[in-house]
């Protein structure tokens, strides 16, 4: 990681938070869009949902504020059983556990004699209605500390019923917004995803898999925003036409055993492995948004 000025990223966070915000916005609307939309198929009796918004806070310590954010959550519509889109931005110190915790290598540098950090971020993630839908998981973020700085996050796919076609559209899409920050990227990125989402007590990986990077710092700042950035703006025209593919699809309850023995595979993954899960409950910040990702039903058999 490169080593910087304390001063120096001011205005890059503000950048980047912005964007996080933006993004939160486009894809809040892009949701409730699918639910007016979406008036035939299996579920076209339901009542489209809507997002419920909760501001979220973080307290330190010593009982200061510590940041926060907003939590959006839709429950029980035509195409979301349950979907959550959060945004945060928190800061303070890092105590050892949250360190280990908030990076995938071990040294942040500094971090021992300046424990302070600022963190913000994006997390989504959809449980459908209908079992021939997938689910689906992105995040983005930055992560700051007096001596360095880094972006991490990717976005990856969940079906329980699974559809060739549709994972080859989702990870060609992922692909045409990295490519141009260089072909290296969606190969290094889709086996980071394929490691990162692999269950070991399962031996298997949670789902199809997508683009992840952790601890992401070339020394270029606006590159490695451009690149954060452009995981984001994938999501919605990687995921969006599954939707519309798949709603109108006839379920039935080995279709609805299927999908909650799958979420199965999801709740053991955060509980169990998940970064972003463990630095969240690490470092004080809302345990209902930092378990919004978590099924509303699931099964084991």
């Amino acid at each position: 990681m490169t080593t910087i000025d304390t001063e120096e990223l001011h205005a890059e966070r503000a950048r980047a938070a912005g964007w996080f915000d933006e993004l939160r916005d486009r894809i809040v609307a892009a949701f409730e869009g699918a639910e007016d939309g979406h008036d035939t198929g299996p579920l076209a009796d339901e009542a489209p949902g809507r997002f419920e918004v909760t501001r979220t806070s973080r307290t330190s310590e010593d009982g200061s504020d510590a940041g926060g954010g907003l939590m959006s959550v839709m429950r029980g519509g035509r195409v979301f059983e349950k979907v959550g889109v959060n945004v945060s931005r928190v800061y303070g110190t890092l105590g050892e556990r949250a360190q280990t915790a908030m990076a995938a290598r071990k040294g942040i540098p500094g971090m021992a004699e300046d424990p302070r950090f600022w963190a913000s971020g994006i997390s989504l993630v959809a449980h459908m209605r209908n079992p021939h839908v997938p689910a689906v998981h992105m995040n983005t973020r930055m992560f700051w500390t007096p001596h360095a700085w880094w972006f991490g996050g990717g976005a990856d796919l969940n079906p329980c019923i699974e559809y060739p076609e549709d994972t080859a559209h989702f990870h060609a899409t992922l692909q045409a917004h990295l490519d141009p920050h260089g072909a290296g990227h969606y190969p290094r990125l889709k086996d980071w995803a394929d490691t990162y989402f692999y269950i070991p007590h399962r031996k298997r990986a949670r789902g199809v898999g997508g683009v992840f990077m952790d601890d992401h710092n070339t020394g270029d700042w606006d590159a490695d925003f451009a690149l954060t950035r452009d995981i984001g703006r994938a999501f919605l025209p990687a995921w969006l036409p599954l939707v519309d593919r798949r709603l109108a699809t006839p379920f039935d309850a080995a279709d609805r055993e299927a999908q909650l023995v799958h979420r199965g595979l999801y709740a053991e993954y955060n509980l169990v492995y998940d970064r972003g899960t463990k630095f969240g409950l690490e470092t004080g910040h809302d345990p209902d948004a930092v378990l919004m990702s978590l099924p509303p039903l699931a099964k084991w058999v």
